[in-house]
Protein backbone atom coordinates (compact mmCIF):
# COMPACT_ATOMS: atom_id res chain seq x y z
CA UNK A 1 0.00 0.00 0.00
CA UNK A 2 1.12 3.54 -0.52
CA UNK A 3 0.08 6.51 2.17
CA UNK A 4 -3.01 8.23 1.73
CA UNK A 5 -1.49 11.37 0.60
CA UNK A 6 0.04 9.68 -2.64
CA UNK A 7 -1.91 9.65 -5.83
CA UNK A 8 -2.15 5.65 -6.23
CA UNK A 9 -0.32 3.92 -9.42
CA UNK A 10 -1.90 2.76 -12.50
CA UNK A 11 -1.17 0.15 -14.89
CA UNK A 12 -1.60 0.98 -18.39
CA UNK A 13 0.62 3.41 -20.60
CA UNK A 14 3.88 1.91 -18.07
CA UNK A 15 4.29 3.50 -14.62
CA UNK A 16 2.03 5.93 -14.83
CA UNK A 17 0.65 8.01 -12.08
CA UNK A 18 -3.34 8.46 -11.90
CA UNK A 19 -4.28 11.15 -14.54
CA UNK A 20 -6.20 14.10 -13.42
CA UNK A 21 -9.05 13.04 -15.87
CA UNK A 22 -9.63 9.54 -14.38
CA UNK A 23 -12.46 9.32 -11.76
CA UNK A 24 -11.71 10.66 -8.41
CA UNK A 25 -11.81 8.72 -5.36
CA UNK A 26 -13.94 10.04 -2.63
CA UNK A 27 -16.93 7.19 -3.05
CA UNK A 28 -18.76 6.05 -0.05
CA UNK A 29 -19.42 1.95 0.42
CA UNK A 30 -23.60 2.74 -0.60
CA UNK A 31 -21.97 4.32 -3.97
CA UNK A 32 -20.71 0.40 -4.58
CA UNK A 33 -24.21 -0.39 -3.52
CA UNK A 34 -26.20 1.27 -6.19
CA UNK A 35 -23.63 1.16 -8.63
CA UNK A 36 -23.53 -2.43 -8.54
CA UNK A 37 -27.32 -2.83 -8.62
CA UNK A 38 -27.41 -0.73 -11.22
CA UNK A 39 -24.59 -2.56 -13.19
CA UNK A 40 -25.88 -6.05 -12.34
CA UNK A 41 -30.08 -5.96 -12.07
CA UNK A 42 -31.10 -4.80 -15.59
CA UNK A 43 -33.53 -6.08 -18.33
CA UNK A 44 -32.70 -9.46 -17.49
CA UNK A 45 -34.60 -9.72 -14.09
CA UNK A 46 -37.79 -9.83 -16.56
CA UNK A 47 -36.64 -12.71 -18.49
CA UNK A 48 -36.11 -15.30 -16.05
CA UNK A 49 -39.33 -16.49 -16.12
CA UNK A 50 -39.23 -17.02 -19.39
CA UNK A 51 -35.76 -19.03 -19.03
CA UNK A 52 -37.37 -21.29 -16.69
CA UNK A 53 -40.30 -21.97 -18.75
CA UNK A 54 -37.42 -23.91 -20.84
CA UNK A 55 -35.78 -25.39 -17.74
CA UNK A 56 -38.14 -26.05 -15.55
CA UNK A 57 -38.65 -26.16 -12.38
CA UNK A 58 -35.65 -28.18 -10.46
CA UNK A 59 -33.06 -26.78 -12.94
CA UNK A 60 -34.21 -23.57 -13.66
CA UNK A 61 -34.19 -22.99 -9.66
CA UNK A 62 -30.93 -24.70 -9.58
CA UNK A 63 -29.02 -23.23 -12.22
CA UNK A 64 -30.50 -19.73 -10.33
CA UNK A 65 -29.16 -20.39 -7.17
CA UNK A 66 -25.78 -21.73 -8.22
CA UNK A 67 -25.40 -19.01 -10.57
CA UNK A 68 -25.81 -16.54 -7.43
CA UNK A 69 -23.48 -18.27 -4.95
CA UNK A 70 -20.85 -18.56 -8.35
CA UNK A 71 -21.00 -14.89 -9.20
CA UNK A 72 -20.57 -13.64 -5.33
CA UNK A 73 -17.39 -15.68 -5.05
CA UNK A 74 -16.00 -14.41 -8.27
CA UNK A 75 -17.13 -10.89 -6.90
CA UNK A 76 -14.98 -11.16 -4.07
CA UNK A 77 -12.37 -11.93 -5.93
CA UNK A 78 -12.26 -9.36 -8.02
CA UNK A 79 -12.61 -7.44 -4.68
CA UNK A 80 -9.43 -8.72 -3.52
CA UNK A 81 -7.34 -8.58 -6.56
CA UNK A 82 -7.88 -5.00 -7.19
CA UNK A 83 -5.30 -4.29 -4.83
CA UNK A 84 -3.15 -7.75 -4.85
CA UNK A 85 -0.55 -5.71 -5.31
CA UNK A 86 0.83 -3.67 -2.77
CA UNK A 87 1.21 0.25 -4.08
CA UNK A 88 -0.64 -0.48 -6.74
CA UNK A 89 -4.44 -0.55 -7.86
CA UNK A 90 -5.89 -2.36 -11.02
CA UNK A 91 -8.45 0.23 -11.92
CA UNK A 92 -9.53 -1.42 -14.84
CA UNK A 93 -10.49 -5.38 -15.67
CA UNK A 94 -7.59 -4.97 -18.78
CA UNK A 95 -5.30 -3.62 -16.02
CA UNK A 96 -5.75 -6.59 -14.01
CA UNK A 97 -6.07 -9.11 -17.30
CA UNK A 98 -2.42 -7.58 -18.12
CA UNK A 99 -0.99 -7.98 -14.64
CA UNK A 100 -2.17 -11.90 -14.64
CA UNK A 101 -1.41 -12.93 -18.22
CA UNK A 102 0.99 -10.75 -19.28
CA UNK A 103 1.50 -7.52 -21.21
CA UNK A 104 0.77 -9.36 -25.10
CA UNK A 105 -1.52 -11.89 -23.62
CA UNK A 106 -4.24 -10.02 -21.01
CA UNK A 107 -5.74 -7.96 -23.31
CA UNK A 108 -6.60 -10.53 -25.82
CA UNK A 109 -8.05 -12.10 -23.18
CA UNK A 110 -9.74 -9.93 -20.98
CA UNK A 111 -10.75 -6.86 -23.10
CA UNK A 112 -12.72 -8.28 -25.89
CA UNK A 113 -14.45 -10.33 -23.22
CA UNK A 114 -14.76 -6.72 -21.28
CA UNK A 115 -15.99 -4.86 -24.61
CA UNK A 116 -18.92 -7.83 -25.52
CA UNK A 117 -20.13 -7.52 -22.05
CA UNK A 118 -20.62 -3.29 -21.96
CA UNK A 119 -21.33 -3.00 -25.57
CA UNK A 120 -24.00 -6.08 -25.90
CA UNK A 121 -25.51 -4.73 -21.86
CA UNK A 122 -25.54 -1.15 -23.94
CA UNK A 123 -27.57 -2.55 -27.14
CA UNK A 124 -29.98 -4.83 -24.54
CA UNK A 125 -30.92 -1.92 -22.53
CA UNK A 126 -31.21 0.50 -25.87
CA UNK A 127 -34.22 -2.25 -26.81
CA UNK A 128 -35.70 -2.49 -23.25
CA UNK A 129 -35.73 1.03 -23.26
CA UNK A 130 -37.70 1.58 -26.12
CA UNK A 131 -39.47 -1.14 -26.21
CA UNK A 132 -40.68 0.00 -22.30
CA UNK A 133 -41.10 3.37 -23.35
CA UNK A 134 -43.51 2.22 -26.17
CA UNK A 135 -45.80 0.13 -23.65
CA UNK A 136 -45.76 2.84 -21.11
CA UNK A 137 -47.11 5.31 -23.72
CA UNK A 138 -49.91 2.80 -25.44
CA UNK A 139 -51.48 2.23 -21.81
CA UNK A 140 -51.06 5.63 -20.75
CA UNK A 141 -52.76 6.76 -23.87
CA UNK A 142 -55.26 4.97 -25.31
CA UNK A 143 -56.32 6.79 -27.63
CA UNK A 144 -53.31 7.70 -28.90
CA UNK A 145 -51.95 7.37 -32.40
CA UNK A 146 -49.74 4.54 -32.42
CA UNK A 147 -45.63 4.94 -32.99
CA UNK A 148 -43.21 1.78 -34.07
CA UNK A 149 -41.23 0.20 -31.74
CA UNK A 150 -38.16 1.50 -34.46
CA UNK A 151 -39.05 5.78 -33.31
CA UNK A 152 -39.41 4.68 -29.75
CA UNK A 153 -35.51 2.75 -29.77
CA UNK A 154 -34.50 5.82 -31.65
CA UNK A 155 -36.42 8.27 -29.09
CA UNK A 156 -34.80 6.11 -26.05
CA UNK A 157 -31.21 6.35 -27.80
CA UNK A 158 -31.00 10.50 -28.20
CA UNK A 159 -31.53 10.76 -24.18
CA UNK A 160 -27.92 9.24 -23.94
CA UNK A 161 -26.35 11.49 -26.60
CA UNK A 162 -26.75 14.17 -23.72
CA UNK A 163 -26.01 11.74 -20.84
CA UNK A 164 -22.75 10.65 -22.68
CA UNK A 165 -21.09 13.63 -22.31
CA UNK A 166 -21.22 13.60 -18.18
CA UNK A 167 -17.42 13.20 -17.41
CA UNK A 168 -16.75 9.77 -15.16
CA UNK A 169 -19.14 7.33 -12.85
CA UNK A 170 -19.09 10.00 -10.01
CA UNK A 171 -21.05 12.21 -12.10
CA UNK A 172 -23.53 9.84 -12.88
CA UNK A 173 -24.25 8.95 -9.17
CA UNK A 174 -27.24 10.82 -9.10
CA UNK A 175 -28.51 8.47 -11.93
CA UNK A 176 -27.15 5.14 -10.73
CA UNK A 177 -29.19 5.72 -7.42
CA UNK A 178 -32.26 6.77 -9.16
CA UNK A 179 -31.80 3.69 -11.40
CA UNK A 180 -31.10 0.84 -8.22
CA UNK A 181 -34.52 2.37 -7.13
CA UNK A 182 -36.27 1.74 -10.10
CA UNK A 183 -34.82 -1.69 -10.35
CA UNK A 184 -36.21 -3.16 -6.86
CA UNK A 185 -39.59 -1.03 -7.41
CA UNK A 186 -40.54 -2.68 -10.80
CA UNK A 187 -38.92 -6.23 -9.88
CA UNK A 188 -41.08 -5.83 -6.99
CA UNK A 189 -43.91 -4.64 -9.41
CA UNK A 190 -43.07 -7.78 -11.34
CA UNK A 191 -43.82 -10.42 -8.66
CA UNK A 192 -46.29 -8.58 -6.81
CA UNK A 193 -48.21 -8.51 -10.18
CA UNK A 194 -47.48 -11.70 -10.48
CA UNK A 195 -48.81 -13.25 -7.32
CA UNK A 196 -52.22 -11.30 -6.98
CA UNK A 197 -53.30 -12.14 -10.61
CA UNK A 198 -53.10 -15.85 -9.88
CA UNK A 199 -51.93 -18.37 -11.86
CA UNK A 200 -53.95 -18.07 -15.92
CA UNK A 201 -56.36 -20.51 -16.73
CA UNK A 202 -54.96 -24.23 -17.59
CA UNK A 203 -51.29 -23.33 -16.47
CA UNK A 204 -49.00 -25.73 -17.81
CA UNK A 205 -45.55 -26.40 -16.00
CA UNK A 206 -44.50 -28.44 -18.39
CA UNK A 207 -41.01 -27.54 -20.63
CA UNK A 208 -41.86 -25.31 -23.20
CA UNK A 209 -41.09 -27.39 -26.53
CA UNK A 210 -41.46 -26.89 -30.00
CA UNK A 211 -39.07 -29.55 -32.37
CA UNK A 212 -36.42 -31.35 -30.77
CA UNK A 213 -33.82 -29.52 -32.25
CA UNK A 214 -35.15 -26.03 -31.42
CA UNK A 215 -35.96 -27.02 -27.85
CA UNK A 216 -32.42 -27.77 -27.32
CA UNK A 217 -31.11 -24.96 -28.75
CA UNK A 218 -33.92 -22.60 -26.59
CA UNK A 219 -32.63 -24.42 -23.38
CA UNK A 220 -29.25 -23.26 -24.22
CA UNK A 221 -30.47 -19.64 -24.59
CA UNK A 222 -32.16 -19.90 -21.26
CA UNK A 223 -28.95 -20.60 -19.62
CA UNK A 224 -27.50 -17.20 -21.69
CA UNK A 225 -30.45 -15.72 -19.93
CA UNK A 226 -29.64 -16.31 -16.76
CA UNK A 227 -26.11 -15.39 -17.02
CA UNK A 228 -27.42 -12.09 -18.62
CA UNK A 229 -28.79 -11.16 -15.14
CA UNK A 230 -25.42 -11.24 -13.09
CA UNK A 231 -23.25 -8.89 -14.72
CA UNK A 232 -21.61 -6.69 -12.48
CA UNK A 233 -18.18 -7.75 -12.80
CA UNK A 234 -17.32 -6.31 -15.87
CA UNK A 235 -17.53 -2.81 -13.68
CA UNK A 236 -16.45 -3.60 -10.77
CA UNK A 237 -12.97 -2.86 -10.91
CA UNK A 238 -14.11 0.42 -12.24
CA UNK A 239 -16.57 1.30 -9.32
CA UNK A 240 -14.11 0.43 -7.09
CA UNK A 241 -11.71 2.68 -8.26
CA UNK A 242 -13.94 5.59 -6.63
CA UNK A 243 -13.48 4.66 -3.34
CA UNK A 244 -10.05 5.87 -1.31
CA UNK A 245 -7.49 3.58 0.06
CA UNK A 246 -5.05 3.76 2.63
CA UNK A 247 -3.08 1.29 4.61
CA UNK A 248 -5.35 0.99 7.34
CA UNK A 249 -8.40 1.41 5.12
CA UNK A 250 -8.15 -0.33 2.04
CA UNK A 251 -10.98 -0.18 -0.70
CA UNK A 252 -11.94 -3.41 -0.42
CA UNK A 253 -13.43 -3.29 3.07
CA UNK A 254 -15.89 -1.05 1.70
CA UNK A 255 -16.82 -2.00 -1.27
CA UNK A 256 -17.39 -5.75 -0.23
CA UNK A 257 -19.81 -4.67 1.98
CA UNK A 258 -21.87 -2.44 -1.11
CA UNK A 259 -21.74 -5.81 -2.83
CA UNK A 260 -22.99 -7.79 0.02
CA UNK A 261 -25.99 -5.25 -0.29
CA UNK A 262 -26.00 -5.41 -3.99
CA UNK A 263 -26.23 -9.14 -4.19
CA UNK A 264 -28.69 -8.97 -1.40
CA UNK A 265 -31.05 -6.43 -3.67
CA UNK A 266 -30.24 -8.74 -6.44
CA UNK A 267 -31.47 -12.26 -4.41
CA UNK A 268 -35.02 -9.76 -3.34
CA UNK A 269 -35.39 -9.10 -6.41
CA UNK A 270 -34.15 -11.94 -8.67
CA UNK A 271 -35.75 -15.42 -6.94
CA UNK A 272 -39.33 -13.93 -6.41
CA UNK A 273 -39.61 -13.02 -10.02
CA UNK A 274 -38.49 -15.94 -11.28
CA UNK A 275 -40.02 -18.35 -9.33
CA UNK A 276 -43.66 -16.42 -8.87
CA UNK A 277 -43.57 -15.36 -12.65
CA UNK A 278 -43.25 -19.10 -13.87
CA UNK A 279 -45.71 -20.02 -11.38
CA UNK A 280 -48.53 -17.65 -12.36
CA UNK A 281 -48.01 -18.44 -16.24
CA UNK A 282 -45.89 -21.42 -16.89
CA UNK A 283 -45.29 -22.02 -20.14
CA UNK A 284 -47.22 -19.35 -21.29
CA UNK A 285 -45.24 -16.56 -19.95
CA UNK A 286 -43.99 -14.00 -22.35
CA UNK A 287 -39.45 -13.09 -22.65
CA UNK A 288 -40.82 -9.68 -20.58
CA UNK A 289 -43.14 -10.54 -17.87
CA UNK A 290 -44.44 -7.40 -17.35
CA UNK A 291 -46.16 -7.89 -21.11
CA UNK A 292 -47.72 -10.65 -19.30
CA UNK A 293 -49.43 -8.29 -16.61
CA UNK A 294 -52.65 -5.96 -17.98
CA UNK A 295 -54.25 -4.81 -14.74
CA UNK A 296 -54.11 -2.57 -13.06
CA UNK A 297 -53.26 -0.78 -16.32
CA UNK A 298 -51.87 2.29 -14.02
CA UNK A 299 -49.15 0.23 -12.34
CA UNK A 300 -48.17 -2.02 -15.10
CA UNK A 301 -47.35 1.45 -17.11
CA UNK A 302 -45.53 2.85 -14.01
CA UNK A 303 -43.55 -0.49 -13.93
CA UNK A 304 -42.55 -0.29 -17.49
CA UNK A 305 -41.53 3.62 -16.82
CA UNK A 306 -39.04 2.08 -13.89
CA UNK A 307 -37.75 0.42 -16.41
CA UNK A 308 -36.99 3.11 -18.74
CA UNK A 309 -35.76 4.90 -15.83
CA UNK A 310 -33.40 2.07 -14.63
CA UNK A 311 -32.16 1.07 -18.11
CA UNK A 312 -30.81 4.67 -19.03
CA UNK A 313 -28.57 4.74 -15.73
CA UNK A 314 -27.48 1.48 -16.55
CA UNK A 315 -26.04 2.23 -20.01
CA UNK A 316 -24.17 4.96 -18.80
CA UNK A 317 -22.68 2.46 -15.87
CA UNK A 318 -21.56 0.64 -18.64
CA UNK A 319 -21.10 2.75 -21.29
CA UNK A 320 -18.47 4.99 -19.14
CA UNK A 321 -15.39 2.21 -19.45
CA UNK A 322 -15.94 2.45 -22.83
CA UNK A 323 -15.84 6.34 -23.30
CA UNK A 324 -12.47 5.97 -21.14
CA UNK A 325 -11.10 3.11 -23.19
CA UNK A 326 -12.30 4.98 -26.94
CA UNK A 327 -10.41 8.62 -25.64
CA UNK A 328 -7.65 7.03 -24.72
CA UNK A 329 -7.22 5.03 -27.53
CA UNK A 330 -7.67 8.03 -29.46
CA UNK A 331 -5.25 10.47 -27.46
CA UNK A 332 -2.29 7.56 -28.06
CA UNK A 333 -3.02 6.18 -31.47
CA UNK A 334 -4.33 9.27 -33.10
CA UNK A 335 -2.46 11.75 -30.98
CA UNK A 336 -6.25 13.62 -30.61
CA UNK A 337 -6.10 16.50 -28.23
CA UNK A 338 -7.81 15.98 -25.24
CA UNK A 339 -11.24 18.11 -24.78
CA UNK A 340 -14.92 18.66 -25.94
CA UNK A 341 -13.99 17.83 -29.05
CA UNK A 342 -12.36 14.07 -28.43
CA UNK A 343 -15.35 13.34 -25.87
CA UNK A 344 -18.10 14.47 -28.19
CA UNK A 345 -16.95 12.78 -30.86
CA UNK A 346 -16.27 9.36 -29.54
CA UNK A 347 -19.01 9.42 -26.94
CA UNK A 348 -21.77 10.38 -29.93
CA UNK A 349 -19.91 7.88 -32.30
CA UNK A 350 -20.81 5.05 -29.60
CA UNK A 351 -24.05 6.06 -29.13
CA UNK A 352 -25.14 5.85 -32.67
CA UNK A 353 -23.46 2.66 -32.93
CA UNK A 354 -25.57 0.99 -29.91
CA UNK A 355 -28.73 2.80 -31.27
CA UNK A 356 -28.31 1.26 -35.07
CA UNK A 357 -27.69 -2.00 -34.04
CA UNK A 358 -31.02 -2.00 -31.27
CA UNK A 359 -32.88 -0.82 -33.65
CA UNK A 360 -31.57 -3.61 -36.41
CA UNK A 361 -32.18 -6.43 -34.22
CA UNK A 362 -34.40 -5.62 -31.58
CA UNK A 363 -34.58 -9.31 -30.11
CA UNK A 364 -34.95 -8.79 -26.34
CA UNK A 365 -34.35 -12.43 -25.15
CA UNK A 366 -32.54 -14.00 -27.79
CA UNK A 367 -29.85 -10.71 -27.27
CA UNK A 368 -29.97 -11.86 -23.80
CA UNK A 369 -28.98 -15.53 -24.31
CA UNK A 370 -26.42 -14.66 -26.87
CA UNK A 371 -24.88 -11.54 -24.79
CA UNK A 372 -25.10 -13.63 -21.96
CA UNK A 373 -23.26 -16.61 -23.09
CA UNK A 374 -20.26 -14.52 -25.09
CA UNK A 375 -19.78 -11.90 -22.80
CA UNK A 376 -20.98 -12.45 -19.14
CA UNK A 377 -20.25 -16.19 -18.48
CA UNK A 378 -16.50 -15.38 -19.13
CA UNK A 379 -16.20 -11.52 -17.03
CA UNK A 380 -18.91 -13.43 -14.17
CA UNK A 381 -18.48 -16.86 -13.84
CA UNK A 382 -14.94 -17.97 -14.83
CA UNK A 383 -12.37 -15.63 -16.01
CA UNK A 384 -12.01 -14.07 -11.80
CA UNK A 385 -11.11 -17.72 -11.25
CA UNK A 386 -8.69 -17.89 -13.98
CA UNK A 387 -6.82 -14.83 -13.03
CA UNK A 388 -7.41 -15.81 -9.44
CA UNK A 389 -5.68 -19.23 -9.80
CA UNK A 390 -2.62 -17.56 -11.59
CA UNK A 391 -2.56 -14.89 -9.34
CA UNK A 392 -2.96 -16.25 -5.71
CA UNK A 393 -1.90 -19.71 -6.34
CA UNK A 394 -4.43 -21.75 -3.98
CA UNK A 395 -2.80 -24.54 -2.76
CA UNK A 396 -3.40 -27.94 -5.40
CA UNK A 397 -6.59 -29.70 -4.58
CA UNK A 398 -7.03 -27.62 -1.80
CA UNK A 399 -10.78 -26.51 -1.44
CA UNK A 400 -10.11 -23.16 -2.91
CA UNK A 401 -8.36 -24.92 -5.90
CA UNK A 402 -11.47 -26.95 -6.54
CA UNK A 403 -14.23 -24.56 -6.32
CA UNK A 404 -11.85 -22.28 -9.14
CA UNK A 405 -11.90 -25.28 -11.06
CA UNK A 406 -15.92 -25.96 -10.53
CA UNK A 407 -16.80 -21.95 -11.70
CA UNK A 408 -14.22 -22.60 -15.00
CA UNK A 409 -15.85 -25.66 -15.92
CA UNK A 410 -19.17 -24.49 -15.35
CA UNK A 411 -18.46 -21.14 -16.98
CA UNK A 412 -17.34 -22.75 -20.04
CA UNK A 413 -19.83 -24.75 -20.54
CA UNK A 414 -22.65 -21.95 -20.03
CA UNK A 415 -20.63 -20.12 -22.41
CA UNK A 416 -20.00 -22.21 -25.16
CA UNK A 417 -24.28 -23.55 -24.70
CA UNK A 418 -25.84 -20.33 -24.60
CA UNK A 419 -23.95 -18.26 -26.96
CA UNK A 420 -24.76 -21.30 -29.88
CA UNK A 421 -28.28 -20.96 -28.87
CA UNK A 422 -28.48 -17.00 -28.53
CA UNK A 423 -27.00 -16.71 -32.17
CA UNK A 424 -29.29 -19.54 -33.54
CA UNK A 425 -31.87 -17.59 -32.32
CA UNK A 426 -31.21 -14.69 -33.38
CA UNK A 427 -31.27 -16.03 -36.68
CA UNK A 428 -34.11 -17.88 -36.46
CA UNK A 429 -36.17 -14.77 -35.25
CA UNK A 430 -34.42 -12.54 -38.43
CA UNK A 431 -35.65 -14.47 -40.97
CA UNK A 432 -38.84 -13.78 -40.13
CA UNK A 433 -38.65 -10.56 -38.47
CA UNK A 434 -39.51 -7.29 -41.35
CA UNK A 435 -36.72 -4.81 -40.13
CA UNK A 436 -37.13 -1.55 -38.97
CA UNK A 437 -40.96 -1.89 -37.33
Amino acid sequence: MVPSSQAPKEIPDGDQKWKAEAPTRHAKWWYSTFHTVTAMIGAGVLSLPYAMAYLGWGPGTMALFISWCMTLNTMWQMVQLHECVPGTRFDRYIDLGRYAFGEKLGPWIVLPQQLIVQVGCDIVYIVTGGKCMKKFMEMACVNCAQVKQSYWILIFGSIHFFLSQLPNFNSVAGVSLAAAIMSLSYSTIAWVGSLSRGRIENVSYAYKTTSMEDSMFRVFNALGQISFAFAGHAVALEIQATIPSTPEKPSRVPMWKGVIGAYFINAICYFPVALIGYWAFGQDVEDNVLLNLKRPAWLIASANLMVVVHVIGSYQVYAMPVFDMLERMMRKRLNFPDGFCLKFITRTAYVAFTIFVGVTFPFFGDLLGFFGGFGFAPTSYFLPSVMWLVIKKPKRCSFNWFINWVSIFVGVFIMLASTVGGLRNIIADASTYTFYT
